[in-house]
């Protein structure tokens, strides 16, 4: 009984969100935004910024700089 909850526990670690705080931009006129999103795989800047490019890409936005990265 131990043995599964510890494996449950886990597992739910192991699932743990990554939380990004970016900035971008959209020309035209210029706005600047600040946001805190959050991606799935690897908790890293590279992953962040890979995966926020595309997605603000579709918004008409430009990925300034990747500020942080935390899972929790």
């Amino acid at each position: 009984m131990t043995l599964s909850i510890a494996l449950a526990l886990g597992a739910v670690a192991a699932q743990a969100a990554c939380y990004v705080e970016y900035k971008a931009k959209r020309d035209n006129p210029l706005e600047l935004f600040y946001n805190v999103t959050s991606i799935s795989g690897p908790c890293t800047k590279a992953n962040a910024r890979s995966q926020l490019k595309a997605i603000l890409a579709s918004q008409g936005l430009k990925l300034l700089k990747v500020l942080s990265v935390s899972e929790q």
